[in-house]
Parts: C-alpha cells; structure tokens; sequence
C-alpha cells in the first residue's frame, strides 16, 4: 500500500460473494475476524493469499477479495508451502477445518508444523464434518453418539491439535473462539505478524449438527498464565487444559525456512518437461 493510500476498512477485503455457511455458524466470525485483522495491519489485498482445502470452512477464500486457492481435500499445506516457497514476498494464510487438516491433511499438518516457513493456519474447529452431513471428525469426543455412522461412538480418543503441533515444532500456538471477534482478531494479528509457522485452532461452533456447542460461550475461559516459550511448559498446560481455554498458549522463535536457490521458468518451459 504506497502512502497516498487509505487504509482499506475489512469490507474492502470481503467479496461479493454471499456465505452459504448455515445461519449462526461459527464461521461467520472466524471471516470477520480474518478481515479485520488484514485491516489493523493495513496489508494490501494484492499481498496477501488465502489457500483452503475442502470443506465448510475451506469456502473462505471465495468471501475474501485477495488472492485465493480452493484446493483439494487435505492438501492446503501443501499448497500454501509451495506458493510461500515461489513468493515469499506474500502473506500466506491457510483456512481449514478438523476433518481436512487433522485427518485427510494430518500429514501435512505434522511436517508444516515442522519445517516453521513464515505461513498462519487457522482451522475452524467443529469437531464434526459439517459438509458432508454429520459424521465424527478426528477431534469429536469418542462418546458423542449423533452420527449415523457411528451411533454407539467412535470409542477413539480426540486428537488434541494444540497437542500435535507443540511435538511437530510448531512456533506459535494459540486457541481463539468465533464469539468472541475482538480476541479472535487479535490472535490472527499476532499469528500474521510472527516469524514462522502460526497454528491458531479456532473454536467455530456447528449449529446445524451439533447444536449443543451453541453452550461453547459460556465455557470458553482465558488461559490462565500467560504465554510460554518453554515446551516443557507449554505441554503441561496442554495436558491439564479442558480444552476450551482461548488465548496465546505457545511461542518461540527460531530461524523460519524458506528454500534457497528458487528456480524461475515461464509456464511453457514447465508444461515441456511432461510432453511424452
């Protein structure tokens, strides 16, 4: 943005598309926040890219008015690394769900954490597959018994994101919940502004398949210590947590990668190399 710009308020960064999302979906905050973050920090919107997978929530980018890229199911990492690796110049978000990044995507998940290139995922957790009618997800209690599929339970215990990403070497964690927009703001604030690979799980609750998270707002609570650079801490906190504290629970920093040595080719030299 040069100086005789304004800055953009967070509707310049929403487009015209209309959410499909059901009525008091928690995601609906999640873009909210997500636009008036971009706002604060004042980033043009030809500089940031937003890339999602499959799912309720991976239908971000087509509300936001910046780069975007609908990928395929899982692969929202792998592709945010991949565009991160060619333009480092540009602020790289991820959006996705439970079921998209922690099961399908798990995988790129880990060796994102790990690699620590200078990319925020946000994954709106729902503990369900919204989309495709209600099944469990990776981090649905192995108790809940309101899926068809699985009416007795899962009888499988919870992946615990916050969990997985302290082991995977992620720099900076953090839990917000869609209802509450000003610190779900300003924990994308931060999560854009560090060096690194942010991993913010947001509580995002489903009216529609579980409407009993509509009870998530009165018990989400703060983290009751500030945050920690010390793993050690931090994953005794994760352990003893209920799940449902929001705040900055994780943060160190160590040097972010990015590959040296990047190759440029024009398109027709690239579509060469699979000519048989």
């Amino acid at each position: 943005m040069t100086a005789t710009q304004s800055p953009l308020k967070p509707k310049a960064y929403k487009s015209s598309v209309k959410p499909v999302w059901c009525p008091g979906c928690g995601h609906f905050g999640v873009l909210s926040a997500v636009t008036k973050a971009l706002a604060h920090l004042a980033l043009a919107r030809e500089e940031v890219a937003l890339v999602s997978g499959i799912g309720c929530s991976s239908r971000l980018p087509a509300y936001t008015e910046l780069y975007g890229f609908h990928g395929v199911h899982g692969r929202a990492l792998a592709v945010a690394s991949g565009l991160k690796a060619a333009r480092p110049d540009l602020t790289v978000l991820v959006a996705g769900g439970d079921g998209d990044g922690f099961s399908i995507g798990g995988n790129h998940f880990l060796h994102a954490c790990r690699r620590n290139m200078d990319i925020a995922y946000i994954v709106m957790d729902n503990e369900v597959y919204g989309m495709t009618k209600g099944q469990a997800s990776p981090t649905t209690a192995p108790d809940w018994t309101h899926s068809k599929l699985t009416p007795h339970g899962t009888g499988i215990p919870s992946f615990n994101p916050a969990a997985i990403a302290l082991a995977s070497g992620a720099t900076f964690i953090a839990r917000g919940f869609s209802g509450d927009p000003g610190g779900l703001t300003r924990l994308l604030v931060e999560a854009i502004q560090h060096p690194g690979f942010a991993f913010l799980q947001v509580l995002s609750p489903c009216t529609t398949f579980r409407p009993e998270q509509k009870e998530w707002k009165k018990m989400v609570h703060p983290f009751d210590e500030d945050a920690t650079g010390n793993p050690v801490e931090a994953a005794q906190r994760i352990v003893a947590d209920d799940g449902m504290s929001t705040g900055l629970l994780y943060r160190t920093r160590i040097p972010v990668w990015q590959p040296a040595n990047r190759v440029s080719m024009e398109v027709s030299e690239l579509e060469g190399g699979f000519q048989v």
